[in-house]
């Protein structure tokens, strides 16, 4: 049943929002990261090709799975039907964490006061 599920990802990667759709999220085993596996694609049935898309999926290409950084990701929708992936411009106040999420447990154990 969990094969039907299919979610849209949007992240951010070099100053462009990236929307793909994959069948299988989660936090994964990699501290601070997402992981994506089985990416969909629309098939090359039809005659007309989309180039965004086509773009996309070149870029993806061969990759089984792909482990994205937290703070890069927008947003995380479960949809009902896989839609057209592509890749745009950053536009607007998106801005990533300015501190990190994740810190020692030590801290300032070392440090003399």
């Amino acid at each position: 049943m969990a094969s039907h599920h299919i979610f849209r990802i949007q992240f951010v990667n070099q100053g462009k929002v990236y929307e793909i759709y994959a069948r299988k999220v989660s936090h994964g085993s990699m501290l601070g990261f997402v992981e994506v596996e089985e990416l969909t694609f629309g098939e090359r049935t039809g005659v007309l090709l989309d180039p965004g898309e086509e773009r996309i999926k070149s870029e993806f290409d061969g990759v089984k799975r792909s482990f994205l950084p937290m703070h890069s990701v927008l947003r995380i929708d479960e949809v009902t039907k896989r839609g057209t992936s592509k890749i745009t411009q950053l536009e607007g106040n998106v801005t990533q964490f300015p501190t990190p999420l994740y810190t020692s447990p030590a801290g300032d154990a070392g440090r003399k006061t």
